[in-house]
Order: C-alpha cells, then sequence, then structure tokens
C-alpha cells in the first residue's frame, strides 16, 4: 500500500521561509522513479499545480511560485520536500505531494486531480502577519 505522509507546515510570516517534506513508502520502486508533485488547495478553491518533479530530474514550477519553491528529492530517505522562501499571504493553502499516472513535461493544462494517482493527507501552510 502506498502511503505518502506530508509534514512541515505552518504560520510563518509574509516573506518568511519553510520546508515541507513527504515521507513516501509502499512504491514498488525508488520515489526518484515516479513523476512527482506538489499541489495545494486554499480555501474555497479547487486542487491547484505547485511544482512537478520527474523521474529525469526535471524540475517545474508555476508561474507563480517560479524563483521562490525549489522541489527535491532524497532517494536514501524516499522523501520529497518543497522548499518555500519569500513567502506570500497568497500561499496560503493545504499542501500536498502525490504522484502523477503519466510523464510531465510542463503541461499545466491538466487537471490535477485527473492526473494525480496517490496523494497524501496535506499540510496546512498559513502565511500571515
Amino acid at each position: 500500500e502506498v502511503n505518502l505522509v506530508e509534514s512541515g507546515g505552518g504560520l510563518v510570516q509574509p516573506g518568511g521561509s519553510l520546508t515541507l517534506s513527504c515521507a513516501a513508502s509502499g512504491f514498488a520502486l525508488e520515489i526518484s522513479a515516479y513523476v512527482m508533485t506538489w499541489v495545494r488547495q486554499a480555501p474555497g478553491k479547487g486542487l491547484e499545480w505547485v511544482s512537478v518533479l520527474d523521474s529525469y530530474g526535471n524540475a517545474y514550477y508555476t508561474n507563480s511560485v517560479e524563483g521562490r519553491f525549489t522541489i527535491s528529492r532524497d532517494n536514501s530517505k524516499s522523501t520529497l520536500y518543497l522548499h518555500l522562501n519569500s513567502l506570500k499571504h497568497e500561499d496560503t493553502a493545504m499542501y500536498y505531494c502525490a504522484n502523477l499516472r503519466r510523464p510531465f513535461s510542463g503541461s499545466w493544462w491538466w487537471s490535477p486531480s485527473a492526473e494525480i494517482q496517490f496523494r497524501g493527507q496535506g499540510t496546512q501552510v498559513t502565511v500571515s502577519s
């Protein structure tokens, strides 16, 4: 059984930083073999793409987080990370890690809900002064 457990969320002031972690277990292969993603959902809104890391190590970011967020992984710990810098009020959301059903090459028009195979329970990020 695949299990994804996010952690690291919290309350942070605008301009601050956080690092989110996602511990993965139950996959047949190392997490580097999968296309992994961070998505988020703000109150009253739908699921939104944030970043994708494919099996070749290519990282993709939406325009809203490009230059501020960094996605990475540690195969030895079977953990996916999202480093959040220069946080803004509009980054407030529940953040989820997930793996995708198929290869990704910047296809932000895809529906995240339709592309996700397994998803964790999420970790809350609140940006407020």
